[in-house]
């Protein structure tokens, strides 16, 4: 027998008893005449001790013990005696009859510890080590029990988990796809899904009234923090159904899991808000409202008084941060070169304080009275000690997305985006198609199945950029962790779509036939969402990356550096499949 215990089950009410443990060695101590070995496994720690007076030979194999030996250990559960308060097995130990070395281990290129000496990409490399850690195995098994609470909910609501196909045709629309070629038919490609979606109304047509799947997607796609190519979602769908019924069903997944995993009871209803309005109050289609800060617009006030920055804008905007008047003149340089940053693009930042007395201080005060001002600072309802921030440009919705940046950053200064604090939304009423002036044409702003809102349907002939959709997000803490809609289920209605796409019936049947085809012998209404699980377990876990969430993810370059891929493959396998590698130049 390898083992009675494990490593992290014992208590002083085992004192007295005969148990074998087996592990890996966390680290030993010598003291006086005694030998301490600390025992791991991934259920905890245990404290074992050799004694020389009592058997010497026993406690120099225990000295020489290396780090990650794994080993099997006999002996009586005794109390300790400076007991640690800190580790769940703290209150005992085990003094060792036994003790069989059942693999030495090199010595590891870092500390296997939570507060490790490994850097990010050494951890990749070694990444069987860096699960051993207890700060990344405890995200593993936070996603176990996320993933066991949504397939207990979901099936007390009627759903079934059904598998669909890795292997499928190319996509259109949205990031690139990976491709697999066909040895057996040369010159044709698979693609990995990027998500099951045809596949899952199919299940609609087929009578499968409510599915879902925790299924691995692939999108080759420029990789941050929130993105992996390949990644992990809870994929739902459901028939008969409309928008409300969707939004009600999984807003109680969602409430289940809080109170599941984070035992946060939340009783209220998730406030629902039209993508206009976020654009609106917040820059972002995913805002963060755990704190407020909502815009306010400032062109009639702040036009049309000679400040040729402000006159000449499209858009002038602000965001009042509480208690922030007393920032320095450093703090202020620093928060401008942010918003000038690149990847913002702003040209500058204009502020004004509030002071003690009421009256507002503002870099562009000899552009403006302090009537002018004052109507300003009411605008914001500021008060005394606040900081009143301002953005402008020539483009609407970009100076709204460079002030949400400006927001969210002002708000981590302030302390206010605390990851043990969870606010939750849905966002709704997304714009149907997106306008391309590049390309000249429209993209659907989901997908090519998301229908429009039914009483929006006469618009796609006279104004298709004004159509909304029946499209909502799940929005928690600024993350979207979840995005769905009522899909098109009317064949005339699909092909319709497709046409405003850009594609011809030609090519519709080609590439969306089966599903159009499959409509036309009965389609219920129907309608899904899918949530990031990756996003979703990071978001619990405090994570700042879903990396830290996934067993063997990859890094920034899309590399998994542990095995080398991706890697060059055999010039025979290449022939096989008819490729020609062609060298950059």
């Amino acid at each position: 027998m390898y083992r009675t215990n494990t490593c992290g089950e014992l208590r002083q009410a085992d004192a007295g008893k005969t148990v074998t443990l087996a592990g890996w060695v966390q680290r030993t101590r010598r003291m006086g005449g005694m030998t301490f070995v600390d025992l791991r496994d991934r259920y905890g720690l245990t404290q074992l001790v050799f004694n020389n007076d009592t058997d010497a030979e026993l406690c120099e194999r225990a000295n020489r013990l290396g780090r990650e030996y794994v080993i099997r250990a006999t002996g009586i559960v005794a109390e300790r005696s400076n007991k640690n308060a800190h580790l769940p097995t703290g209150e005992i130990e085990i003094t060792v009859t036994a003790l069989d070395v059942l693999n030495v281990a090199a010595t590891p290129p870092f500390t296997i510890e939570d507060d490790t000496d490994g850097g990010d990409d050494l951890r990749m490399k070694y990444r069987y080590l860096d699960l051993r850690r207890n700060a990344v195995r405890s995200n593993l098994e936070l996603r176990h029990r996320m993933t066991i609470e949504v397939r207990r909910y979901l099936d007390g609501k009627g759903f079934m988990e059904v598998e669909t196909p890795v292997l499928i045709s190319s996509t259109p629309e949205g990031a690139r796809d990976f491709v697999v070629p066909s040895r057996m038919n040369p010159g044709q490609f698979y693609a990995l899904p990027q998500s099951p979606q045809t596949f899952k109304q199919l299940l609609m047509v087929s009578g499968f009234d409510r599915y879902f799947q925790i299924v691995k997607c692939f999108r080759d796609e420029d990789l941050r923090a929130d993105r992996q190519p390949e990644f992990t979602q809870i994929d739902c769908e459901m028939s008969f159904v409309e928008q409300d019924d969707v939004l009600t069903l999984f807003e109680g997944m969602a409430k289940h899991l809080f109170k599941s995993i984070r035992d946060i009871e939340i009783t209220e209803p998730f406030p629902r808000i039209t993508w206009a309005e976020a654009m609106k109050l917040y820059g972002s289609d995913k805002p963060d409202i755990r704190f407020g800060m909502q815009f306010v617009e400032l062109d009639s006030i702040l036009k049309g008084h000679g400040f040729a920055l402000f006159d000449e804008a499209a858009y002038i905007g602000g965001i009042c941060a509480a208690g922030a008047a007393g920032y320095t003149r450093k703090q202020m340089d620093e928060l401008t070169e942010y918003v000038k940053r690149p990847q913002i693009g702003a040209k500058g930042l204009v502020y004004a304080r509030v002071e003690a007395d009421g009256t507002v201080k503002s870099t562009v005060d000899k552009f403006y009275s302090q009537d002018i001002l004052q109507k300003m600072k009411a605008a914001f309802d500021a008060s005394p000690g606040d900081l009143i921030l301002i953005l402008s440009g020539p483009d609407v919705m970009k100076t709204r997305k460079q002030l949400s940046e400006l927001r969210l950053e002002m708000g981590t200064r302030l302390g206010l985006r605390d990851k043990n604090r969870f606010a939750c939304l849905w966002v709704i009423d997304f714009p149907l198609l997106e306008w391309s002036e590049e390309d000249g044409r429209f993209y659907a702003m989901h997908h090519p199945f998301t229908s429009p809102k039914p009483e929006h349907i006469p618009l796609l002939e006279t104004s298709p950029g004004s159509v909304s959709a029946n499209a909502y997000d799940m929005v928690i803490n600024g993350v979207e962790v979840g995005g769905g809609s009522i899909r098109i289920h009317d064949s005339a209605l699909q092909s319709r779509m497709f046409q405003l796409l850009g594609f011809t019936a030609e090519e519709a049947q080609s590439r969306f036939g089966f599903l159009t085809n499959a409509f036309t012998y009965g389609a219920p209404p129907h309608g899904g969402i899918a949530y990031g699980l990756d996003r979703w377990v990071s978001l619990f876990a405090g994570l700042d990356s879903i990396r830290d969430c996934i067993a063997f993810p990859k890094n920034t370059s899309g590399r998994d550096v542990m095995i080398d891929a991706p890697s060059e493959i055999d010039k025979s396998q290449l022939e096989e499949l008819r490729l020609i590698i062609k060298k950059s130049e």
